[in-house]
């Protein structure tokens, strides 16, 4: 690869992954991080096709095996605990709606970077506050580091991304799904098993408890609403509806909503996808989420963090011509996107159904899944494709 030095914003997946192929190709690598450290824990992702295939050739397949949430499968619920229908994490080849690896992402990201960290900087507790473009370099300005100027820059952050919008203003384009999740960890209970638990409420409204690998569990509380603008209110008013939501849900609710006001970890999101026309601009490309988030709903964020970063690290170390290299990246890696982001408009309406006739009737079905006569036609639904993608071959392979 031409010698390069390049600024990856955001060290979640998306930005260690690049960090660790960029360097195997030579070059310069700086990744920033606005929070002041790594930020640990957080929900559970799942690593699986092509997704895995990559963390196979960078070598981390097994410091992720001793790192995931040892999940068993997920259980659907209802009001007195009683499981109504259960899929195992072997189910479809470990490809299913828990895969054979589920890992915290905080602890992800602290697997991606300890095998990153040869050759790479990493700044914490930074962001930048400007790109300027010249043609031959990018200067890049910092809220507390001096100015710096770089060959490129890589957005790898978020869906709201704000360095994203210093480049590429209001080019993206947000697909909503009419559907707010809160995320957060709370303490282990004796009800708190091996198994996720799924319980659905009418009002479309649905409680997710999943074991992790720390001792704690964490909580995902979604509902389905036309209201819109709840992503902007402060903390305590997100906590403050949630507790207005689903107070009468039942279930184990009053357990997490309590723990909701204490969580240190608390994240409010208006879950949706991000599409952008273009994933490049002069010096600057976008990686991630910033690019082309297919939301929590699609169950491919993470095989395209790792995917992406895998093919624009690669066609960087092919092409040294940037321009070329940004356009080979997204021509390969749109038709996995197209893929990834097709998700029917109906999809959280079928996990959180509105009735406790239509909850009885998703259970049902459910109990189905697994059967093998019908187990390939629930496989197009209940498991992403994440194999949609031919990986290219750079000869940069670790594992």
């Amino acid at each position: 690869m031409k010698q390069r030095s390049v600024l990856i914003t955001g060290a979640s997946i998306a930005g260690p992954a690049l960090a660790f192929w960029l360097r195997r190709h030579g070059g310069e690598i700086v990744v920033v991080e606005r929070a002041p450290e790594l930020r640990d824990g957080g929900q559970t992702v799942d690593i699986r096709g092509a997704g895995r295939k990559v963390v196979q050739r960078m070598g981390i397949e097994q410091a992720i095996r001793e790192n995931t949430t040892h999940e068993d499968g997920i259980a659907f619920v209802d009001a007195e605990n009683r499981t109504q229908a259960g899929i195992g994490a072997e189910a479809f080849g470990g490809e299913g709606p828990v895969a054979e690896l589920e890992i915290l992402r905080g602890e992800l990201a602290k697997v991606l970077i300890a095998r990153a960290q040869e050759g790479v900087t990493y700044v914490f507790g930074d962001q930048v506050t400007g790109l300027v473009d010249d043609g031959e370099k990018v200067e890049a300005r910092f809220l507390h580091g001096a100015t710096r100027t770089f060959d490129l820059v890589v957005i790898a952050e978020g869906i709201n991304s704000r360095t994203r919008k210093l480049v590429f203003g209001d080019e993206v384009t947000m697909r909503p799904f009419n559907l707010y999740t809160a995320y957060f960890t709370i303490p282990r209970a004796d009800t708190d098993g091996r198994w996720a638990r799924w319980f659905s409420a009418p009002g479309s409204r649905s409680v997710l408890l999943r074991p992790d690998n720390l001792g704690t569990t964490r909580a995902a509380m979604m509902f389905l609403t036309s209201e819109r603008g709840y992503e902007k209110l402060d903390r305590a008013e997100q906590q403050a509806l949630l507790a207005r939501v689903f107070a009468d849900a039942g279930w184990e609710v009053p357990r997490v909503l309590a723990e909701c006001f204490k969580a240190k970890d608390f994240y409010f999101e208006d879950v949706g996808q991000v599409r952008m026309p273009r994933w490049s601009k002069g010096r600057v490309a976008l990686l991630g989420d910033a690019a082309y988030c297919a939301s929590p709903v699609s169950g491919m964020g993470t095989s395209l963090a790792l995917v992406g970063a895998y093919v624009l690290a690669g066609e960087l170390g092919r092409h040294d011509d940037h321009r070329e290299a940004f356009a080979s990246y997204e021509k390969i890696l749109r038709p996995y996107v197209k893929e990834a982001q097709s998700v029917p408009r109906f999809a959280p309406r079928l996990a959180s159904p509105r009735t406790r006739p239509a909850i009885a009737l998703r259970n049902t079905v459910l109990r189905f899944a697994t059967v093998p006569v019908v187990q390939n036609l629930f496989g197009k639904l209940l498991s992403p494709p994440t194999n949609a993608i031919t990986l290219p071959d750079y000869g940069t392979w670790t594992g």
